[in-house]
C-alpha cells in the first residue's frame, strides 16, 4: 500500500473504510450495512444513520463482484477518473475504489494496470481509483490537479438502494453471455470488455410427476413424454 499521508482526509478515509459491515450504532437494526460514505464526517454509515447526516455530503457505495465500487458519475464529481477502467452493470457505469487481489500476474496480457498488473481493456491504465492515486503520488505529480472540491453531492436518484449490483451475465444463459464496459473519465474514452465470466451451467433439479408413484426428483434434462391415448377399439359387426 502506498503512503497516503498526502491525501485529503476524506479520501484517505474512503480508501480505508470497510463497507458492508454491520454498523456498530445500529447493530440490532434491519438494513444496518454501511453502504454510504459521509464526506463531511469521513466515515461509513448505514441507512439508519441518514437522519443524523441529512445536511452532509453523502456518497453511496455499491458492491460489484464482491468489491466496493462507485458509480462513475459520482466518482467524477470527486476526482479525475480518466484512464480508470469502468464496467457497466445494471445499466450503470461503475469503477472500483481499491485494487482487487489476484492469484496470478497478468503480465502476459497486452494491456495491464501499471500499478497492480491486472489485465485491462485497451486504452485504460488503471484498474481502480486507488491505483491511479498511487501512480500520481509515485510520479511526484500534484494530487490537487486531480482531486475536485465538490460541495454539492447527494445520494443518486431515485434514492438509496441496497447497493448490491448484479452482473448482467449472471442473469443470462451461457449461450447468450453479454458483458459491457463503458467509457471512463473526461477524455470520453470507451469500448467493450468482458469484465466477468458466467458461472458454469449446472443442471437443475426438475420434478417429474408420475402416475401412482408421486413426485420424483430427476437431475439433468427431462424427456417430455406425451400422454398418448389408445385408438378407438374395433368391434365385430353385429348381424
Amino acid at each position: 500500500m502506498f503512503d497516503n499521508s498526502a491525501l485529503p482526509q476524506w479520501l484517505k478515509s474512503l480508501l480505508a473504510e470497510k463497507f458492508f459491515n454491520a454498523c456498530i450504532i445500529h447493530e440490532d437494526a434491519k438494513k444496518n450495512e454501511k453502504n454510504v460514505f459521509c464526506l463531511d464526517c469521513r466515515e461509513g454509515i448505514c441507512p439508519n444513520c441518514l437522519s443524523l447526516h441529512s445536511s452532509h455530503r453523502l456518497l453511496q457505495i455499491r458492491r460489484y463482484v464482491y468489491h466496493d465500487v462507485l458509480r462513475l458519475c459520482d466518482a467524477e464529481k470527486l476526482m479525475n477518473c480518466e484512464f480508470v477502467q469502468s464496467y457497466t452493470t445494471n445499466q450503470a457505469k461503475v469503477v472500483f475504489i481499491n485494487q482487487r487481489p489476484q492469484t496470478k500476474s497478468s503480465r502476459g496480457s497486452n494491456h495491464i494496470c501499471i500499478i497492480c498488473d491486472r489485465a485491462l481493456q485497451e486504452r485504460y491504465l488503471f484498474c481502480s481509483l486507488s491505483c491511479k492515486i498511487h501512480h500520481i503520488l509515485q510520479t511526484g505529480d500534484k494530487l490537487s490537479k486531480y482531486i475536485y472540491d465538490c460541495q454539492n453531492i447527494t445520494l443518486s436518484e431515485p434514492g438509496l438502494d441496497d447497493g448490491q449490483m448484479t452482473p448482467d451475465t449472471v442473469l443470462e444463459s451461457a449461450g447468450s453471455m453479454r458483458t459491457e464496459s463503458g467509457s471512463s473519465g473526461s477524455g470520453g474514452m470507451g469500448g467493450g470488455i468482458d469484465c466477468c465470466r458466467t458461472l458454469g451451467c449446472t443442471a437443475t433439479t426438475e420434478i417429474v410427476r408420475k402416475k401412482r408413484t408421486g413426485l420424483r426428483p430427476v437431475c439433468g434434462p427431462v424427456l417430455e413424454i406425451s400422454n398418448r391415448r389408445k385408438g378407438t377399439p374395433h368391434r365385430s359387426p353385429l348381424y
